[in-house]
């Protein structure tokens, strides 16, 4: 309950305080590539029921729907400001509105795409289907895109054994100076 209600408040101040930086960086992302600002991805979320999460749309509108680091080149596929958007993880802020809306937390696992079938399968065995999904996680911040499954899956599961409001709070502040060092993300 302390959880969820702190969800929706700070995606509401989160939204309140971003809004000029969400219409700025919308303005960057059609201005520099042809497409919708936003892309709406297919997720795993809780119970393993698949929602649709937004970002900020750093690839081209025709990558294939593949986690990046399957793709052959993923730097092929990437816009002008999607390194960008990636390293400052600017792409994740509309991810606010799945918090508000229940689809996600703004701490759990990272909701897997609909297609990673070997991370849902490790997860539930773990029992970690039973968590809300992230904005970030205890994964994120032990490694984000450098992780091998297995080890985001056991990452995963320990955030399930300690989860509290204080470890929520010292996982978003590790998030934010990683966020501000572009820590992390491979492509």
């Amino acid at each position: 309950m302390l959880k969820r209600a702190f969800d929706i408040l700070a995606a509401l101040a989160g939204l309140a305080l971003a809004w000029p930086v969400l219409l700025l960086v919308a303005a960057a992302v059609r201005l520099s590539s042809p497409g919708p600002a936003i892309h709406w991805s297919r997720r795993v979320g809780r119970g393993n029921r698949e929602f649709r999460m937004p970002k900020f749309r750093s690839m081209r509108t025709d990558t294939p729907d593949v986690a990046t680091h399957l793709l052959e080149d993923p730097q092929r596929w990437i816009t002008p400001i999607g390194r960008f958007l990636r390293r400052s993880s600017l792409d994740e802020l509309p991810q606010l509105w799945s918090v508000l809306k229940g689809d996600m937390s703004l701490v759990g696992p990272r909701p897997a795409l609909f297609n990673q079938h070997d991370l849902v399968e490790l997860r539930t065995m773990a029992g970690v289907e039973r968590l809300r999904p992230g904005v970030t996680g205890w994964a994120q911040v032990n490694g984000r895109d450098e992780l091998p499954i297995p080890e985001k899956v056991r990452l995963d599961a320990e955030y399930l054994e300690r989860q509290s409001f204080a470890f929520d709070l010292a996982i978003i502040l590790a998030t934010l100076r990683q966020a501000i060092r572009a820590r992390g993300v491979s492509h």
